[in-house]
């Protein structure tokens, strides 16, 4: 595994239990500067103010879905090459692709694990 586990990582979900999930996999995995954001726009004015090297967000958010975010992330020049990967319960290709077109570095369908969370994170920092 080539990823740091030093590295911080944001976790934006507007889900409460979610979060708290998603973070108890990260720790598995052996990651522990963890944060949270509940909306896009806490989580971007957080990328803003300390670096991270990895975001995970879920796609089905409000008042700023997750999509709107990458896009928000991708056309910031200072944080525009952050790896972010999606979470979605929807796996329809054109999400798929649209995520993709937008410059997410990986994407997840839930339910998931910290065996495929671990692999999505690898992929995202190959060796």
């Amino acid at each position: 595994m080539t990823v740091d586990l030093s590295m911080s990582v944001l976790v934006v979900d507007d889900y409460n239990t979610m979060i708290r999930i998603i973070k108890n996999l990260l720790r598995q995995i052996g990651f522990e500067d963890i944060d949270d954001a509940s909306d896009g726009a806490l989580a971007l004015a957080k990328m803003r103010t300390k670096k991270y090297g990895l975001v995970i967000s879920d796609w089905n958010m409000e008042p700023m879905t997750g999509f709107e975010l990458l896009k928000q992330v991708r056309s910031d020049p200072a944080i525009d090459s952050l790896p972010f990967i999606m979470i979605t319960a929807e796996s329809r290709t054109e999400n798929v692709v649209a995520a993709k077109q937008a410059g997410v570095s990986n994407y997840i369908v839930k339910p998931f694990n910290a065996e495929t969370l671990r692999s999505k994170i690898d992929a995202v920092f190959p060796g």
